[in-house]
């Protein structure tokens, strides 16, 4: 006999295709959801570098790299004309000041030498002569006057003693008369004498100092003429190293050619070249270090070229204080140039974040540090360690700082 069967439920009919509705109805809101939340992205802690912000000094510094420079460069040039006789100093040699670095020979200069000699001696020997004169009729005047004075006394002595014979009435009125016509011809003759002999004696003054002066432009002519001669010989303006020498034996120079260079060695300055973006803000004076086997050396710029070249201008600085030890030329060290005072602010250390955001925006860690999200921020200074934050961050909080070249479009990192 035949067992009707009841008819099942359609859920129970269907049971496995509701589930698989369901699961796939699930999968489908869990997709949606994923794709309308943040991106996140499971990152490994030691992977990236993790740091505090921080409320602490900021100073704002270029960090850059000098090289070591002669404090002073001299050129060294030819004060005469002639052909090079002999190189005695050898390139990179340390000379003293004076030392000879070449010498010269001129023929013509000698000859003209000798020729300003000669003439020398013929003023040195007629100066001597016309000196003997003028010596001669010195002695000469001074004994007219001697005479005329002598004569003037004698008249005036006679007349007084007239005058008395005159009035003890041994002699006339007439002839008293006659003698003092005599007296006042011979006084007045007398002083003009005497006159003309002072004169004369201060035009033989006046003469010899002009005949001297002759001979001293004449020695002097002969000085310099001498000093021409010694010019012929090159030698270093100051203590230093012979850089090079750039004339051969037998090559002909002229005055006032370039022929050597000499650099200063007693102290050195540092080169560096900085971009443009600071060139209002670094100027002479300004306090510098560089730091050498743990030890800081002060420095302080002493020159800002103005012309920008390549996107670039240079800055010389030197050392105000003790140097390091292996300083020579061509060393290089990096340089930090202080570009104010330090200043309390909110910063966090550089890392290669901003390469990747711009300083737009910068991955912030939560509470227990699990996971970070991407949080706006403001950069405002910058130094070699530090940029300092003006808005997005607080002393306290944490950030990532750096593999953000792996983090992709993600908008939040989960840390293991």
């Amino acid at each position: 006999m035949d067992i009707k069967l009841e008819k099942k439920p359609w859920y129970v009919r269907y049971r496995y295709r509701i589930a698989a509705g369901i699961a796939l109805t699930a999968g489908l809101v869990y997709v949606a959801v994923l794709a309308s939340g943040p991106r996140k992205l499971r990152i490994d802690t030691e992977s990236v570098q993790l740091a505090e912000v921080k409320d602490d000094e900021f100073l704002e510094y270029v960090d850059v790299e000098g090289v070591v420079h002669p404090i002073l460069t001299l050129m060294v040039n030819t004060r005469e004309a002639g052909n090079v006789d002999r190189i005695v100093a050898e390139e990179g040699s340390l000379l003293r000041r004076g030392d000879t670095i070449l010498t010269l020979v001129n023929p013509d200069l000698i000859r003209d030498i000798e020729d300003q000699r000669d003439e020398w001696e013929k003023q040195r020997i007629s100066y001597e002569e016309k000196a003997l004169e003028m010596e001669q009729k010195t002695l000469t005047l001074k004994q007219q006057a001697l005479e005329a004075s002598y004569e003037l006394n004698k008249i005036s002595k006679s007349y007084a003693l007239e005058e008395e014979e005159y009035k003890m009435g041994i002699r006339s009125k007439a002839q008293l008369e006659v003698s003092a016509d005599e007296y006042r011809y011979k006084t007045e003759s007398t002083r003009l004498k005497l006159q003309s002999l002072q004169s004369d004696s201060a035009m033989t003054v006046i003469r010899k100092e002009l005949l001297r002066n002759d001979r001293e432009r004449e020695r002097k002519k002969w000085e310099r003429s001498l000093q021409r001669r010694d010019n012929l010989v090159v030698c270093a303006p100051a203590d230093g190293q012979l850089s090079f020498v750039k004339v051969t034996p037998g090559q002909q120079v002229s005055s006032g050619e370039n022929i050597a260079e000499v650099k200063v060695m007693d102290q050195f300055k540092i080169r560096t070249a900085l971009s443009e973006y600071y060139i209002d803000r670094v100027t002479t004076g300004l306090p510098a270090s560089v730091t050498y086997q743990g030890k800081r050396y002060p420095l302080r710029v002493t020159k800002v070229v103005p012309e920008v070249k390549e996107r670039t201008f240079d800055v010389d600085l030197v050392f105000t204080g003790e140097m390091p030890d292996n300083v020579r030329l061509g060393k290089s060290y990096r340089v930090q140039i202080e570009l104010g005072q330090p200043e309390k602010a909110i910063v966090i250390p550089r890392g290669n974040f901003y390469q990747q955001t711009g300083g737009n925006w910068i991955f912030k860690l939560n509470a227990d540090r699990t996971k970070a999200v991407k949080v706006p921020i403001t950069i405002s200074r910058q130094n070699p360690r530090q940029y300092e934050i003006t808005e997005g961050l607080q002393p306290g909080d944490w950030v990532i700082t750096t593999g953000y070249d792996n983090f992709g479009d993600a908008e939040e990192l989960i840390l293991r």
